[in-house]
């Protein structure tokens, strides 16, 4: 039989474990790629754009369309572009001198848009073409690494990283990558090699969250028993 501490502690771990998955929940899908409907009344650059019509983002380019010119929710061809991973589109539009730095309504440029999807073909083609990997995205004040952190895109994790992306930023929630490989997580194969990722770059592995728990002591605490051995490893407190 449970004491009264226990059932408390137990409630406790619960609504924890609820707030965790909430969060989980609404950062991995805060993103809103174009609607059937909506993606079929798009006219001019939008509609080539999803369409992957490269010659006619060209044509219309040369007579005027602007490159930038944002949909309802605030996205440019490039989001749009990025969302139906039409990439022969993206070069026809940074090619025709779309800034494909600019942010959505819901703050996403489009390499963290890729890096949520785990697109890492249209990462690479961003990257080219001169996509920063070091912009603060989201409502949460985060970066690509951060959000691909969090879903464990290891590979989408590693361009990034390659890439410049800043390995210690803390967003809003107070989470760094590093912590959230591990707090929102699953501990499974591709979260360690996120996590391997971000130690073997030099991720500061010291930088605790807002209750002031480390990797290390995130990882203890959901019985993530291989990640607590890279961390240690790696020399974590």
């Amino acid at each position: 039989m449970c004491t009264d501490l226990e059932l408390t502690l137990k409630k406790l771990a619960a609504v924890t474990a609820l707030g965790i998955a909430a969060v989980a929940a609404t950062s991995a899908t805060a993103q809103v790629a174009p609607a059937v409907a909506e993606a079929a009344a798009y006219t001019g650059l939008h509609a080539a754009a999803y369409q992957g019509d490269a010659a006619k983002i060209t044509r219309l380019a040369a007579t005027g369309a602007k490159p930038n010119a944002r949909d309802g929710n605030g996205r440019t061809p490039v989001h749009v572009a990025t969302f139906a991973r039409q990439r022969d589109a993206l070069r026809a539009l940074v090619k025709a001198g779309a800034d494909i730095h600019l942010l959505d309504k819901d703050r996403y440029d489009g390499v963290t848009i890729a890096s949520v999807a785990d697109d890492e073909e249209t990462l690479k083609v961003l990257l080219a073409s001169g996509a920063s990997a070091r912009l603060m995205t989201s409502r949460y004040d985060g970066t690509a690494l951060i959000a691909a952190a969090h879903l464990g895109h290891d590979g989408v994790v590693r361009q990034l990283i390659a890439a410049g992306a800043p390995l210690d930023h803390v967003n809003n929630l107070h989470w760094t990558a590093a912590i959230e490989a591990v707090v929102l997580g699953d501990g499974g194969p591709r979260h360690q090699q996120t996590l391997q990722a971000l130690i073997d770059a030099g991720a500061n592995l010291q930088l605790a969250d807002r209750s002031g728990n480390t990797p290390l002591q995130l990882a203890r605490s959901r019985g993530y028993a291989e990640m607590v051995k890279m961390l240690q490893r790696a020399g974590a407190r």
